[in-house]
Formats: C-alpha cells, sequence, structure tokens
C-alpha cells in the first residue's frame, strides 16, 4: 500500500511539473546603460524628458528597454512562449511547462522566476465575478447636458472649467478592454479631428486596432474626453489621450498585470501625465493564481509593483476601487491597492455610498479607496454615440482623473504626491475616514485655492518662485522667496535648445518674451546651486 501511494505521489508530481504555468522571468542586468542614460532621446520621447525635467523625476536604468538579445534567448528556450516585458522590472512574461521554465534558470542572464501560481489557494475558491457585469446593466436615456453635469459639479469640476483648466496640454492615457468606434463616434469627434486621440495600442493583440473584446474602454473613456454639444461634456475634454487595451475579457489571466505594466512603461516613455484604468484583479480562471487578501498589500502583486514605479516615475495613476462591495470579498483587487495610485469608490448621485463599490482597509491597514466620485446611474457616451448611462466603479474612476488633470494643468511643475495629497485634503471626510469612503468626495474649488497658498510655502516645493500668467502673451513676472534676492532665468524649446537666458531680482522681475514664437517652452530659474523649471505656454 505504502508503495502504491508513493508511486502515486510520485506521478501526481510528474503531471503538475508537465502542466503549463504562468511566470515572470526575471534579468540580471541591461545593455548600454551609460549611453542611454547620457542621450536619454533615444529611449524616451522629449514629452516624457521634459515632464520628468519638470518635475525633478530622475531618468535612471528602469527607464532603459530590456535587452532584446536576452528575450530573443528566451523565445527560442524549448516549451517557452513570450507575451509582454517589462523594462521597469526587467523581465518577461512567458508560459510554459514548469520544467521548461525552471530551465530558463541555466541561462547565465536569468537571475529570478517568479510564478503566477503562489501555492496559497489550496481549496476551490468562490466564482468568479464577472467585473463588467454591473456596468453592462445600461438603461439607454437621454441626457442633456446638465444631468451630464452632476457628476462634474460634485467635484466642482466645473469651478475649474470657469477658470479654463480644461485638460489643454495634459496627456491622459486610458487603460481598458476595447475602445470599438471612437474614430467614428460624434462623442470623440473633436479629440480625432483636433489631433488629440495622439496613439492607440491593443497589448494583447499586439496592434494598433483596439476595438478589444469589450466597449468598456468608449464608455469609461468618454467621461474624461467625451464631447457632445449641448448634451454631454467629459471631465477633461481638451485634454490629449492615449488608449491602449490590456484587458482581454474572454479569459482571467496575470497575463493582463503583465500587459498593464508594459502599457504603464509606454505611457511614461511617451509623457503622459495622468493614466485611468477601470479595472481591477483578484480572482483568475486558474484559482491557483488568484489573489488573497494578504497579497494585496500595495507592494506584492505585480500590478501593484509596476503601479508604484509609475508613481516614481512622476505620473497620478488614478484607478476604480471595484465592483464587490456586496461580495464576500469586498475589498480592492489590484492595481487598486497600491500605494502610488489614487484609488476611487463609487456614490450614488446624491453623494451617497453606492453599495457595490469595493472598500477597504487594505491588507496593511491603508485607506482605500482614497475618494469618492458619482458611479451609480453615471452619464455615459455609448459606442453609437448617444447618452445613456453606466454603474460602477469604471466610471467613478475616470470622472475623477480627468478632473484631476485639470487641477495639474493649473501647476504642472506641482510634483504628482502632492496633487494627490491636495485631492484627498479637500475631500469632506478627510479629518474623519471611513472604510466605504474613504476620505470621501472631493472638493476642487478647495483643492485649487490649496494648491494656490501651498505653493507659496517653502516645504512645498524644492522653491517657492513662481511664474505667472501662464499662458503668457508677452511679459512674464517671477515671484522671489523671502531668502532669496537674484537668480538667473532661462527658457529652452522642448527640443532643449536655449533661447534666452537674464538675470532677476526681486526689484526686475519681469522679463518679456514676446518675440517668442507661440507654443510651449521650459523655463528654468537657478539660484543658490537649485533649480526650479516651468513649462510655460506661450500665447
Amino acid at each position: 500500500m505504502k508503495k502504491l501511494l508513493f508511486l502515486f505521489m510520485i506521478l501526481l508530481v510528474q503531471q503538475s511539473y508537465g502542466q503549463t504555468q504562468d511566470a515572470w522571468v526575471f534579468f540580471a542586468d541591461k545593455e548600454n546603460v551609460e549611453e542611454s542614460l547620457a542621450d536619454p532621446i533615444t529611449i524616451l520621447t522629449q514629452d516624457a524628458i521634459d515632464r520628468k525635467l519638470l518635475q525633478n523625476t530622475p531618468i535612471d536604468e528602469r527607464d532603459v528597454p530590456v535587452n532584446e538579445a536576452y528575450i530573443s534567448q528566451v523565445k527560442d528556450a524549448t516549451g517557452i512562449t513570450v507575451y509582454s516585458k517589462s523594462k521597469w522590472m526587467n523581465c518577461v512574461y512567458v508560459i510554459g511547462t514548469e520544467s521548461n521554465i525552471e530551465d530558463l534558470l541555466s541561462l547565465p542572464f536569468v537571475v529570478n522566476i517568479e510564478y503566477a501560481d503562489k501555492d496559497l489557494n489550496l481549496f476551490p475558491g468562490e466564482p468568479l465575478e464577472d467585473k463588467f457585469a454591473l456596468e453592462n446593466e445600461t438603461n439607454r436615456i437621454v441626457y442633456n447636458y446638465g444631468e451630464a453635469a452632476n457628476q462634474i459639479e460634485m467635484l466642482s469640476g466645473d469651478y475649474l472649467h470657469e477658470l479654463d483648466y480644461t485638460g489643454e496640454d495634459m496627456i491622459i492615457a486610458v487603460l481598458d478592454a476595447g475602445f470599438p468606434s471612437v474614430n467614428t463616434n460624434p462623442g470623440f469627434a473633436d479629440m480625432v479631428n483636433e489631433g488629440r486621440l495622439l496613439g492607440t495600442y491593443d497589448f494583447q493583440a499586439r496592434s494598433t486596432n483596439v476595438d478589444g473584446t469589450s466597449s468598456h474602454g468608449t464608455n469609461t473613456s468618454s467621461d474624461i474626453g467625451g464631447f457632445l454639444q449641448d448634451e454631454f461634456v467629459g471631465t477633461a475634454p481638451q485634454a490629449s489621450y492615449y488608449f491602449f487595451v490590456t484587458e482581454y475579457t474572454p479569459t482571467e489571466t496575470p497575463l493582463e498585470e503583465a500587459h498593464w505594466v508594459e502599457a504603464l512603461e509606454r505611457s511614461d516613455s511617451l509623457g503622459v501625465d495622468v493614466v485611468n484604468t477601470s479595472l481591477s484583479y483578484k480572482g483568475y480562471d486558474n484559482n491557483n493564481y488568484t489573489h488573497s487578501y494578504d497579497d494585496l498589500d500595495g507592494e506584492t502583486t505585480f500590478a501593484a509593483r509596476g503601479g508604484n514605479i509609475a508613481f516614481d516615475k512622476g505620473m497620478i495613476l488614478v484607478c476604480s476601487s471595484g465592483n464587490s462591495g456586496n461580495s464576500g470579498s469586498p475589498f480592492p483587487g489590484t492595481p487598486a491597492d497600491s500605494k502610488g495610485v489614487l484609488t476611487i469608490g463609487a456614490v450614488n448621485s446624491d453623494g451617497s455610498y453606492a453599495s457595490f463599490s469595493s472598500y477597504g482597509p487594505t491588507t496593511d491597514g491603508r485607506i482605500k479607496p482614497d475618494v469618492m466620485a458619482q458611479g451609480s446611474g453615471s452619464a455615459v457616451i455609448e459606442t453609437n454615440g448617444t447618452v445613456g448611462s453606466s454603474s460602477g466603479t469604471s466610471f467613478s474612476s475616470p470622472i475623477m482623473a480627468g478632473v484631476v488633470a485639470c487641477l495639474w494643468e493649473s501647476r504642472p511643475e506641482v510634483p504628482n504626491g502632492n496633487i494627490m495629497q491636495v485631492v484627498r485634503e479637500s475631500a469632506h471626510l478627510f479629518n474623519n475616514p471611513t472604510n466605504q469612503m474613504g476620505y470621501g468626495i472631493p472638493n476642487f474649488e478647495d483643492a485649487y485655492i490649496a494648491l494656490e497658498i501651498l505653493a507659496n510655502e517653502n516645504d512645498f516645493l524644492m522653491s517657492n518662485f513662481a511664474l505667472y500668467p501662464n499662458p503668457v502673451a508677452s511679459r512674464i513676472n517671477i515671484s522671489f522667496p523671502q531668502q532669496i534676492q537674484n537668480a538667473q532665468f532661462t527658457v529652452h524649446t522642448v527640443l532643449g535648445k536655449e533661447i534666452l537666458t537674464t538675470q532677476v531680482s526681486t526689484t526686475n522681475n519681469v522679463v518679456d518674451i514676446e518675440t517668442l514664437k507661440p507654443g510651449m517652452y521650459i523655463a528654468t530659474i537657478r539660484s543658490n546651486n537649485k533649480s526650479i523649471s516651468f513649462k510655460v505656454i506661450k500665447e
């Protein structure tokens, strides 16, 4: 009997070893790192370099691409298929048998393998939830502008619009499941015709066609950038956009986390400011891959790690908390658990908690969601160009993302973390946060005023120099901190060419730039071995 049991265990191990597995394969190093960092335009766009310069975000080894020779050798390995790559984490996502994946360790440049199967779930879990079930319960009705405005006015986003902060000069990436009809949909006509749809890509299909496997992305992105005259206005109607497909709805696998991080990396290299993600991951088709509550600590999952690096790189990531509030596992999935992500829950049209909205705290005790926006009965633009309504945190997230972009437009030199904190502190429950509502519903009028006040405090920015007005027609004023009397003022083109330099002081603080051509420039003020840069728009 013991021999039979031993034989059974051997056969079981052999069978398991022969089954396909999903894994991340990590590499030891990269090539041409010093050369790439010395000439960053070879690895990043000028928009990305400008954003990093503006916010003093370092360009480092994480920005250097993965060694393609390493990827080729992994692809050539027996039984291995490579599906995705991450320059930030210097790895590739592969599928193969455990035996074939383990064989990759014999490659001299492979330093680690991380399986999606964490062996945490020993018993069958609950059936997978349909992440889009709530959003697909759509009541098609015709909204007038006033109805669509509720989701903006709840956040005082209209206050920013009245100040002409509508997302212009901001770049937003939307990561979702599909964007069918965006090129022909009247709700996106202004964006397309004005050249503000900067690019599209499906990371699953490896194609620029982003129809994807769902219309979910069309609906969510309409809440940020959609526009129908007298019917509907998104929260950042004048921003520029990238639409990226990272979700493949027929299946649920950790590959979607890998594609999501890959899309973040591309967003960063393209100079994206704000990323919206109306996606959340907990359960997978293979229950062994499913994330437990303990995994969702903001730094364990692949997506959470990617989200934290994206924050380090200077972007603001806005993510829906999920629609599990009424389930047995009501906590947000990943990347909503990420410490670098602004996680958004859902409220009803009257500002009360929507019962489906996922809530925290995270396993390490942090407040999640961070803040709330309307996610029940939210106005959206459908694929046929009509206005309808849908419910889910999928819509509270983009509504919030657009207003965040408009706020950041007002002070683009302010670091991402400060913007996120100002948004939290403007929320109505900031002093008494709850598990369901986080810090509550932000008031972006208060956030804007707080940003103006904080901008003059010495500990808010590296220096409290300020430039105004911006945009500027002819003369730009420079506000000095109390402890500094003199500085050097320099203007560069976005390509780095110096076109103006002059000395300024508290008594000579006005610079005439009327002769400059209209466009965007980088202005730098240097004093006392410190410098701060501003994006300046010349009208």
